[in-house]
């Protein structure tokens, strides 16, 4: 199967996580969740695992171990096959944000897309680091048209991966990169009502649902580590 032309929620997530000049990611956010939760909505939309709905605990049912000719998805879909207990939402959103070279592999299939450029810096002249340049920014004029479209209309019919990257994009510290906070701030409603899957045009119903739940997850895992250590 080949890869798909238009971009994966996970390399949607980079895209917005790289600041466009210098390569780097913003701090603050918590992308590494983000594209964690993506990788689990696309293996949702796809049909590839399900929720199991009769604990209160969420488990992942493995439907199909059918590659999606994505390396990264497919890595973290033989992840699931493999394991020998079904596990929540919230430990595969973690399992799959501690990914070993997460951010460069996400990020250099980018680069293999023609969207980012790969290349090197120093740290205080003394360590080097690799950095993921915009290359060709309208891939990412038309993501962040989708999202403008989204939060700051009216419309009733956003399509289900928009719907899924405002939550994850909302909850992880990203949309504040995106867009003016002021502005953000004026739509809270409107972000709310999409992340709580009331907008959901012709999508099932369930898949969004359970993909409302792993971008909780990606939420809520990092606010935890952050107690633990304060």
């Amino acid at each position: 199967m080949t890869i798909q032309s238009t971009l994966f929620l996970h390399e949607e997530v980079m895209l917005l996580a790289l600041r466009d000049e210098e390569g780097t990611i913003a701090s603050g956010t918590m992308y590494q969740y983000a594209i964690g939760a993506a990788i689990l909505a696309e293996l949702l939309l796809n049909q590839r695992i399900a929720l199991d709905e009769s604990r209160k605990k969420k488990l992942v049912n493995l439907l199909s171990s059918t590659p999606l000719g994505e390396p990264l998805i497919d890595q973290c879909l033989e992840k699931i096959g493999n394991t020998k207990r079904r596990a929540s939402l919230q430990t595969w959103v973690s399992r799959f944000a501690g990914v070993k070279n997460l951010k460069h592999r996400v990020a250099q299939q980018l680069c293999d897309r023609g969207i980012l450029r790969t290349t090197e810096d120093k740290i205080l002249l003394l360590f080097t680091r690799k950095i993921y340049p915009e290359l060709n920014p309208v891939p990412e004029r038309n993501l962040i048209e989708r999202l403008r479209q989204a939060i700051f209309t009216d419309s009733r019919d956003v399509d289900p991966r928009t719907v899924v990257l405002v939550s994850l994009t909302d909850s992880t510290g990203l949309l504040k990169e995106t867009f003016d906070k002021k502005k953000l701030k004026g739509r809270k409603a409107r972000i709310k009502e999409i992340s709580n899957g009331e907008i959901t045009g012709k999508a099932a119903k369930e898949a969004i649902e359970a993909m409302q739940a792993a971008v909780m997850v990606a939420c809520i895992i990092p606010a935890f580590t952050t107690a633990a250590i304060h």
